[in-house]
C-alpha cells in the first residue's frame, strides 16, 4: 500500500512507473478528472489508491467504454464499491452512484453517447437535407440505474435539439424498435444489459428503421461519440431546445395489437387437449412482466406467473443472473410447473427480448430447451402451418424467407428447403436479420412505401409476399426470435405467443412439446448444437481473448479430434457471400469444417467478456426416409458424445494457443 501522504497525482505516477497500474489507466483517470469536477469520481479514485486496488483501477480505466456497433455495455456496479459510491445506500441495496471510471456505465458515459448521437442524427438529417428537429425514444428496463440513465439522456438529448419520447415506466426492448417506427423517430434507445448479470448495464442504439445499428451510421455514431471527452455542455437556448413527450398505454396498446396477430391459429384453443394446457411464466424480475401476462390472458391461455419473480427489481434477487438460456434462472419456474401440474415453463430476460423454456419429457419431466431446438419447432410450425391456411403456396413461397444467423442450427435451413422456403444465413445479431428485413422493405414499390408501416398486418403480408420477401421467422441461437417485421428487433413478448401456441398444437394432437420435437428429428434429421465460452475479464483478459481470437486466424487447425479439417472459413478475411449474393461483412468469426460432418465456430463475443465456441453435429436421413425411433435414439448418442469429444479436444487447444 502507498502512503496516503503522498498526492493522488504522485500516487498514480508510482504505481505507473512500477507498473502496478497501466499507463492507459493513468492516462484515462486524468482525462476523467480533467473531464469532471464530480466529487465522487475523485473520492473513488483517491480511495482505491489508498488501498493499492490497482488491479480495480486498471479495469475500470484500462480503456475508455467502447461504442461500439450495438452501442455501450459494461458494468454500472463495481466489483469493489467505494465508500463514495455507496453514498447513503444500504449495503443491501444497489449504490447510490454508478461505478466511477472510464471502462463503465455511468452518467459520463451514457452522456457520451447521447450528445455523440444527437450530433450523428443532425448531420444526417442535414445531407439528407430533412426539416425539423431530431428526435429519439428513449426506453429502459428494471436494471441498476436504467431509469436514471434514461431521464439523464432524455435531458441532455432535448438540451442538444432532439425531441424526445420517453417511456413512462420500463418496457422490453420490442416495443422501444416499434415506437421508433411508428412516430418515424431518428433513432431509438435502449438502457439494457439483455441478460448480463446484475451488476452490468448498457445503451443500445437502434437506428430510424427500428432496427440495431449498422454501417454506414455505427462508424458514424462511434465517430462523434468518442469525440466528446468532457462531461459539461452548454444547453442550446430554451427556444431550440428539444421537447418531451412521455409514452404509454397508447402506445403499448398498438403494440399489443400487432404482436396478437402473430398467433396463428387461435381456433386451437377451442379443442379440449389444448384448453388443458397449463404455462408457467417468469419475467425473472424484468419487463416481460409488463405485457405477456396481458397477451396471455387475451389470448385465451392458462397460465400463471412467479409471484416472487414479478417483482422489477435490478438485483435480480431470486437468481443468480437473469438469463433465461440457464436452468439455475427458470428453477423456481420448474419448481411451480411441478406443483401445479403446468406443461411448459417460459422466461424472458429483463429488457424481453429473449426467451428460453423448458418442457415436459417422456417421463414427465421438466427439461429446458436450447435456443436452436426452440426457434427449429417454432420455425417448422409457422412454415407447415401457412402453407396449410394457404398464406403461403406454390405461387407466392419463392417470396417467403427464413432468416438465421450463420451460428444458429443448420437444423432450420434444413426445414425451410424441406418446405421449399428460401433460408438466408446472416452474421451474429439481430441487427443483421433486421438489415435484410430493411433490405427486402426498400424493395416494395414507391406508393407502398410510403404507407407501408401504416399498413395492417395481413396488409402488409400481402404486399410483400407480392412485391418483395415475406419474412416467415427470424432467429439466432442465442434465445432471440421474430415472427413480423414490425419490430426490428428480436422480441420475447411474440417469441412468447409463438411459443405457446406451438404448445397448443402438440397438446391438440396429444403430443408433449418434446414428443413433437423427436417426430420433426425422425422427419428433418437429428441436429444438435453446443455453445461453450471461456470468460476472461478485465484489462488481461480483454488481452487474453484477442491473442486465441488471432491465433485462429494466423493459425487454423489441420486436424480436430481425430477429423481432418475440410473447411476454414475466415469471416475476417475471406470474402463470404450470403444466399442471396450478398456480400457478408467482415467479422472476427472462423468457421471449421470437418471430414466426419462435426463442425464448430469461434468469435469473441460482442457484448461480454468472453470468447465463444459454437459446435455442431448431425445424422440425417437418407433421401426419402426418415430415422425410426431406435435410430433417433442411437443419433442422438452419438452425436451428443461426438460433440463432447470435440470440446474436450478443444479446451486443451485452447491452453496450448495460450501458452
Amino acid at each position: 500500500m502507498i502512503g496516503t501522504s503522498m498526492s493522488l497525482a504522485d500516487q498514480l505516477q508510482s504505481a505507473a512507473d512500477s507498473g502496478q497500474l497501466l499507463s492507459a489507466s493513468l492516462e484515462n483517470i486524468n482525462a476523467l478528472l480533467a473531464a469532471s469536477d464530480n466529487p465522487v469520481y475523485r473520492a473513488s479514485i483517491e480511495e482505491l489508491a489508498a488501498a493499492g486496488q490497482w488491479a480495480e483501477l486498471n479495469d475500470r480505466f484500462f480503456q475508455a467504454l467502447k461504442f461500439g456497433t450495438g452501442g455501450l455495455r459494461g458494468r454500472t456496479v463495481a466489483k469493489i464499491v467505494t465508500r463514495a459510491e455507496r453514498g447513503s445506500a444500504p449495503e443491501d441495496q444497489r449504490p447510490e452512484h454508478p461505478c466511477v471510471g472510464t471502462n463503465a456505465m455511468n452518467f459520463y458515459n451514457v452522456g457520451r453517447a447521447t450528445r455523440g448521437l444527437v450530433a450523428y442524427i443532425k448531420a444526417y438529417r442535414s445531407n439528407a437535407r430533412l426539416d425539423g428537429r431530431p428526435s429519439i425514444v428513449f426506453a429502459h428496463d428494471t436494471r441498476h440505474f436504467s431509469p436514471e440513465f434514461a431521464q439523464r439522456c432524455a435531458q441532455i438529448a432535448m438540451d442538444h435539439g432532439a425531441d424526445v419520447y420517453l417511456f413512462d415506466g420500463c418496457r422490453a426492448t420490442p416495443e422501444m424498435s416499434f415506437a421508433v417506427r411508428q412516430l418515424r423517430t431518428d433513432a431509438g434507445v435502449m438502457l439494457t444489459a439483455s441478460h448480463n448479470p446484475s451488476h452490468d448495464n448498457g445503451y443500445k442504439v437502434n437506428f430510424n428503421d427500428g432496427a440495431g445499428i449498422v454501417e454506414p451510421h455505427a462508424t458514424g455514431i462511434i465517430k462523434e461519440v468518442n469525440a466528446i471527452k468532457d462531461e459539461s455542455y452548454e444547453p442550446l437556448p430554451e427556444s431550440e431546445r428539444g421537447k418531451l413527450t412521455l409514452l404509454g398505454d397508447d402506445m403499448d396498446q398498438q403494440y399489443l395489437a400487432r404482436v396478437e396477430t402473430m398467433m396463428l391459429q387461435p381456433q386451437l384453443l377451442e379443442q379440449p387437449e389444448a384448453k388443458k394446457l397449463k404455462i408457467i411464466f417468469t419475467a425473472l424480475h424484468g419487463t416481460g412482466g409488463v405485457l405477456v401476462p396481458v397477451l396471455l390472458k387475451r389470448l385465451g391461455f392458462n397460465f400463471l406467473t412467479v409471484p416472487e419473480q414479478d417483482v422489477r427489481d435490478g438485483r435480480f434477487p431470486t437468481v443468480k443472473s437473469p438469463n433465461p438460456e440457464n436452468a439455475p434462472a427458470l428453477k423456481m419456474a420448474v419448481d411451480l410447473a411441478d406443483k401445479e401440474g403446468a406443461d411448459i415453463v417460459i422466461g424472458t430476460d429483463p429488457d424481453c427480448d429473449r426467451m428460453g423454456v423448458g418442457v415436459r419429457n417422456a417421463k414427465g419431466e421438466m427439461v429446458l430447451l436450447t435456443g436452436n431446438q426452440t426457434g427449429s419447432l417454432m420455425g417448422w410450425y409457422r412454415i407447415k402451418t401457412m402453407l396449410e391456411l394457404g398464406i403461403l403456396n406454390d405461387s407466392n413461397k419463392d417470396h417467403a424467407v427464413f432468416l438465421k444467423t450463420f451460428v444458429t442450427s443448420p437444423m432450420q435451413d434444413a426445414i425451410a428447403a424441406k418446405y421449399g422456403i428460401g433460408c438466408v444465413n446472416t452474421l451474429t445479431g439481430f441487427k443483421w436479420i433486421s438489415s435484410k428485413l430493411a433490405k427486402y422493405e426498400a424493395a416494395l414499390p414507391a406508393d407502398i412505401l410510403a404507407k407501408y408501416r401504416d399498413l395492417s398486418a395481413a396488409e402488409s403480408r400481402a404486399v410483400r409476399l407480392q412485391h418483395s420477401k415475406f419474412l416467415v421467422f427470424g432467429g439466432e441461437e442465442s434465445y432471440g426470435y421474430m415472427g413480423d417485421d414490425f419490430s426490428r428487433d428480436k422480441d420475447g413478448n411474440g417469441a412468447v405467443v409463438m411459443f405457446a401456441e406451438l404448445a397448443a398444437y402438440a397438446a391438440s394432437r396429444g403430443l408433449t412439446v418434446a414428443g413433437l420435437l423427436d417426430e420433426i428429428y425422425c422427419e428433418i434429421g437429428y441436429f444438435l448444437e453446443v455453445n461453450q465460452s471461456k470468460v476472461f475479464e478485465g484489462a488481461s483478459g480483454a488481452a487474453q481473448i484477442a491473442k486465441l481470437a488471432d491465433s485462429y486466424g494466423s493459425n487454423p487447425p489441420k486436424e480436430v479430434d481425430g477429423s481432418a479439417v475440410v473447411q476454414v472459413r475466415d469471416f475476417r478475411k475471406d470474402e463470404i457471400r450470403d444466399e442471396e449474393g450478398d456480400v457478408v461483412s467482415k467479422e472476427k468469426m472462423l468457421f471449421v469444417d470437418l471430414a466426419d460432418g462435426r463442425s464448430f465456430a469461434v468469435r469473441p463475443s460482442g457484448t461480454e467478456p468472453k470468447i465463444k465456441y459454437y459446435m455442431f453435429g448431425r445424422c440425417v436421413p437418407e433421401a426419402g426416409k426418415q430415422l425410426s425411433a431406435d435410430e433417433l435414439a442411437a443419433a442422438k448418442t452419438r452425436v451428443t458424445d461426438g460433440l463432447a469429444s470435440m470440446w474436450a479436444w478443444l479446451e486443451k487447444d485452447i491452453d496450448a494457443r495460450l501458452a
